[in-house]
């Protein structure tokens, strides 16, 4: 689309050419767009020209980012991944500290960047129509929930290693640790306005019933 047309494909009016946006700063446009839209309509009513329409540029446009629904979806879940996982991987790689110290900061990472941001609509929109759309779910599978389970598996072999905790229960089943996450996504969408949660306090809670459950000893 050349810079003096509009994002419907009308040319532009007389005395205002509009500026060429920056690739980067037009697919940021994009996501959040597709975030919005994937959040009120799901995946399966979710269509490319309304994502196109709330991002502000014409539909043909939106298919020289992304070829079509499903690669859209995996563009937001990358997106999301790296923020998330990425820096909960990097800061384990090189964090001294307790076991109790780390699952404070995962779950502190996790409020802030999942379950506190739009980015929850992500998980909801897995737990509806995951099993409905087998493709997207072994792509979420991969890039986030592996990638997860694989970190709250080494998190318990270090502290087993380390004799923080004298139980191997999370880590044959590391889904139990991440489980009031899911809890919380889908509490505050749907009865959050009845009963906020106290998402800070939850995760805290959750993680010293977890210690103690697993043996957790001062070391």
């Amino acid at each position: 689309m050349s810079d003096d047309v509009e994002a419907d494909g009308k040319p532009a009016p007389a005395g205002r050419v509009k500026k060429r946006p920056d690739a980067e700063a037009r697919r940021r446009a994009i996501l959040d767009a597709a975030l919005e839209v994937f959040a009120e309509h799901g995946f399966n009513g979710a269509r490319m020209e309304d994502v196109a329409r709330r991002a502000g540029i014409a539909k043909g446009t939106l298919y020289l980012y992304f070829k079509d629904k499903t690669a859209l979806f995996e563009g937001l879940v990358h997106d999301a991944a790296d923020p998330i996982l990425g820096k909960l991987e990097r800061e384990f790689a090189g964090f001294e500290g307790s076991t109790r110290d780390f699952l404070l900061l995962l779950f502190q990472h996790i409020q802030t960047e999942a379950v506190g941001s739009p980015r929850r609509h992500i998980i909801r929109l897995m737990l509806a129509e995951g099993e409905r759309f087998p493709a997207i779910a072994d792509f979420y599978y991969r890039e986030v929930v592996a990638r997860g389970l694989n970190l709250l598996r080494a998190l318990n072999e270090r502290a087993l290693a380390r004799g923080e905790i004298t139980s191997d229960a999370a880590l044959r089943f590391p889904q139990l640790i991440i489980a009031p996450v899911l809890v919380a996504a889908v509490w505050e969408g749907t009865f959050g306005r009845h009963e906020p949660l106290d998402l800070p306090g939850m995760f805290t809670a959750h993680a010293e019933l977890m210690l103690r459950g697993l043996g957790w000893k001062e070391t």
